[in-house]
């Protein structure tokens, strides 16, 4: 959210100088959205609230099967979606 337009993140979204500067609002509010996922998953940690880590687990999936389709970059299901299927599928077979 804060770090976008630092050499090493535009390097692993593979974005310009000028384009990260151009996009910076859009990140950090992509970014904002994130941080709501995480104190979901963390409250459901927390918690052991089962119904909250089912719901941001799933938002998390979700989120990674379109960011692969809507890219073009199938990658981005594995590295956004594999945790939280891995995660879920735990979640479900040990409570």
């Amino acid at each position: 959210m804060f770090l976008w337009t630092t050499p090493r993140v535009r390097r692993i979204f593979g974005t310009t100088k000028d384009l990260a500067e151009q996009t910076k609002v859009l990140a950090a509010n992509q970014g904002l959205y994130n941080g709501f996922l995480a104190a979901g998953l963390l409250y459901g940690l927390v918690t052991g609230n089962f119904a909250f880590k089912w719901f941001f687990l799933l938002c998390v999936i979700v989120a990674a099967v379109y960011g692969g389709l809507s890219t073009g970059k199938p990658r981005i299901m594995i590295v956004q979606g594999l945790p939280a299927v891995l995660a879920l599928l735990a979640l479900l077979i040990l409570g």
